[in-house]
């Protein structure tokens, strides 16, 4: 079978769209779709940044040894066509996330794209997918004369959608669909805020949003009367009334339409909460993180550094497993503790059976970084211009320590010195593993003068210049 000029662009265009949308909302994505236009055609497979390798197993398994994917009534293209979709679920695949569904103009699709591991959530990303099948579906039941090429553009900007979706989905299990609460005037005034400095300070504080019918039921330390209440179109007024809940257990209610007043820990049963934190802050609904915002954009990510390159560093290493765990904790408390106060840091962990010689100011016995106490002492410590020397031992053996080394080729000018040094110094000697915390929020695990933990930034391919193939031959050929 031979697929059209139509459907590849059809396809490419909306997985290209897709793909941008979704590294933009958490960070370098790919995406790939398998799909089957009919009851009787073949499934293909559309991946080309090879988002599936190393999965020709479990796709071996779903679609060509096991035909059940077939055994579904095809959806009748009549007048439900452009609209009607019968999902199918997340197929949770290690790694991936996807989604997809059958329709009157496309029998089966499945489209994938990341699981990154620093995700609040995979609600958002999931009605992302959620929404680029029923694109395709969409244009594919549209046919050529009436394709109106706009899939892709709409699926770049689809972040403040994807997130009111899976608020709305969250909201109606919970609440049913007699509600009066409206989500995308609640999400523009969060991000409004966010952006909002007073007296040159960005909003700290948390902003609750509760059906307005519970608002009589609420215990409130104070509620404004109704003529008193600021609108949540008025941005400003409402900044200023956050900073009556900074650094407190109090809250702002706002039923959606206004500020009601300030509360405390008695709250309905459903709430949608912003937490400001300065420069960012937290979407949840009830207790369930949705996804962060920051720079007036909605983001998937925890806003936690990735550390997993550093625990596979230390499952490799010669430290036995009780100690890399108890060492790889302490480590993701103190680079915690530099991101949480926004100043950067380097972490020297030396595993060496005698530590080496590094410049810097030391102690006159190594301290235990397990007591509570001298943890806490390193986190001050942090602030200090140097680096902390821990060594296996899971003792600090240092502080403000500097590190010198000779230049190497890797080293990247766009860079600061921080970053810089610790190439230069893990290249000259064994067993060193450095962390470098940047003010900016990057972090880089360093070992042999090489960051481990850097990103691959995937070339950017035009689908259009990619063809489709039967999955059963690319099974075939990948698994040679």
């Amino acid at each position: 079978m031979t697929l059209s000029t139509f459907t590849c662009h059809c396809f490419g265009d909306t997985l290209d769209g897709l793909r941008d949308g979704l590294s933009h909302f958490s960070g370098p994505s790919r995406a790939a779709i398998v799909f089957a236009l009919g009851a009787d055609d073949p499934m293909f497979i559309f991946d080309p940044q090879n988002l599936l390798s190393g999965h020709e197993p479990r796709l071996k398994e779903l679609y060509i040894e096991n035909q059940e994917w077939r055994n579904h009534l095809p959806i009748h293209r009549g007048s439900l066509k452009y609209s009607h979709i019968k999902p199918e679920k997340n197929l949770q695949m290690t790694g991936l996330i996807s989604y997809g569904g059958r329709s009157g103009s496309v029998y089966y699709q499945m489209w994938f794209t990341e699981h990154h591991p620093d995700m609040c959530s995979t609600g958002p990303t999931e009605r992302w997918l959620e929404h680029a099948a029923w694109r395709f579906s969409h244009d594919m039941a549209s046919e050529s004369v009436f394709y109106t090429g706009i899939s892709g553009g709409f699926l770049r900007e689809y972040a403040t959608h994807a997130v009111r979706d899976d608020v709305v989905d969250r909201m109606n299990v919970l609440l049913g669909w007699d509600t009066r609460l409206r989500i995308y005037p609640i999400l523009d005034a969060i991000l409004e805020l966010s952006r909002t400095r007073e007296e040159g300070a960005w909003p700290r504080g948390e902003l609750v949003f509760v059906e307005p019918q519970t608002v009589a039921r609420m215990p409130f330390l104070a509620q404004f009367s109704p003529s008193e209440q600021p609108t949540m179109e008025n941005i400003k007024h409402v900044r200023k009334l956050l900073a009556a809940v900074e650094q407190s257990t109090r809250k702002l209610i706002s039923d959606g339409r206004s500020v009601v007043g300030i509360g405390a820990d008695s709250l309905p049963d459903f709430t949608i909460t912003a937490d400001f934190r300065g420069g960012h802050g937290f979407l949840k609904v009830v207790d369930d993180t949705v996804c962060s915002f920051a720079d007036g954009t909605y983001q998937s990510t925890t806003r936690r550094a990735n550390l997993v390159h550093l625990e596979e560093a230390l499952l490799e290493s010669d430290l036995d497993p009780e100690t890399g765990n108890t060492v790889f904790k302490i480590i993701v408390e103190l680079v915690h503790q530099a991101e949480d106060q926004k100043h950067g840091a380097t972490l020297v962990l030396d595993m060496n059976p005698s530590p080496v010689v590094i410049s810097g100011q030391r102690f006159d016995r190594p301290l235990d970084l397990r007591e509570p106490a001298i943890l806490a002492l390193a986190k001050s410590l942090l602030r200090v211009d140097g680096a902390l020397h821990i060594g296996a031992d899971i003792h600090l053996h240092g502080f403000a320590c500097l590190l010198d080394g000779r230049a190497i080729e890797v080293e990247n000018r766009a860079r600061g010195a921080r970053y810089n040094s610790a190439l230069r110094f893990t290249a000259e000697h064994a067993n060193i593993i450095i962390v470098v915390v940047s003010s900016d929020r990057p972090v880089s695990i360093i070992q042999s003068g090489v960051e481990i933990s850097a990103a691959c930034q995937w070339k950017p391919i035009s689908c259009r210049i990619v063809q489709p193939i039967p999955l059963d031959r690319w099974v075939g050929r990948n698994s040679e």
